[in-house]
């Protein structure tokens, strides 16, 4: 298990807050309390809390009260949560026991053999029978392999099985019948993102650059940005005109324009 130096409420995350116990968050409680912007920050730094403990108001300030939480696993504290309340709590760290309970806030900080207790828990139908959600989040933080073979052979020198249990695998058996499914699983190595970092000098050198490449684009045009008139392909040719391209009549039949002919009258004559 990692554990981060130095945890204070300002640090704590939904994720770390899985690194400590019930005394660390008592402890980071009183030290922030003294701060000023303490009751600004109070609600964020509950509900992150609520995420991996178990916070519990003891209204009722009576050592058989306290017997009872403190046999439900509390450890009972002064907190004031808010302004109105009575100021003692009861607070435990929320257990993993099921798979339901695995998140991807704490998957990290379980180790190898607490999962495979939690999977042994809750089993029966194997690997295949988790849901799609359940496996992301488990292989978000673990290496997860399976195989199925039978009992007389899962064991077998140099196989599977011994490969990766020498490798560091935790193993889960599940009887089938005449047949075994071994899960392993092996902590993931966490790797840290990297930050890309852009120097100043180098930004305005690749600014000025570009700056310098667009002069000399604009130089490089023509003053007339649609090109020489000369390159005009629609000008005007008076060598290239035929009669052919410049006939505005058609080709009528006679016959037929004498039919037009009659059907013209002498309307024009009357006015």
């Amino acid at each position: 298990m990692k554990q981060q130096k130095a945890l204070t409420l300002k640090t704590l995350t939904k994720s770390n807050v899985w690194e400590v116990q019930e005394n660390d968050i008592l402890r980071m409680w009183e030290t922030a309390e003294k701060d000023a912007d303490f009751k600004d920050n109070r609600r964020h730094f509950v509900d992150v809390i609520r995420s991996a403990f178990e916070i519990e108001e003891i209204k009722i300030d009576k050592p058989v009260v306290i017997q009872k939480y403190e046999d439900r696993g509390f450890t009972i504290a002064s907190l004031h949560i808010t302004d109105n309340d009575s100021g003692k709590y009861g607070i435990k760290k929320r257990p993993i026991m099921r798979v339901t309970d695995l998140t991807y806030e704490n998957i990290r900080h379980i180790s190898a053999a607490k999962l495979i207790e939690v999977l042994d828990r809750n089993f029966g139908g194997g690997w295949d029978s988790l849901s799609q959600s359940i496996q992301d989040i488990i292989e978000s933080g673990f290496d997860i392999s399976t195989t199925t073979l039978p009992k007389d052979r899962l064991h077998k020198p140099g196989g599977m099985y011994e490969k990766k249990v020498n490798d560091g695998f935790e193993v889960l058996e599940i009887t089938k019948g005449a047949w075994v499914e071994a899960i392993f699983a092996k902590e993931k190595p966490e790797v840290e993102k990297p930050v890309a970092k852009v120097d100043d000098d180098d930004f305005r050198d690749k600014y000025d650059r570009e700056d310098d490449d667009e002069e000399d684009d604009e130089e490089d045009l023509p003053d007339d940005k649609y090109g020489d008139d000369d390159d005009d392909d629609d000008t005007f040719d008076e060598d290239k005109l035929t009669e052919e391209s410049y006939r505005t009549t058609f080709d009528t039949d006679p016959e037929d324009l004498n039919l037009e002919a009659e059907d013209v009258t002498d309307d024009d004559d009357n006015y």
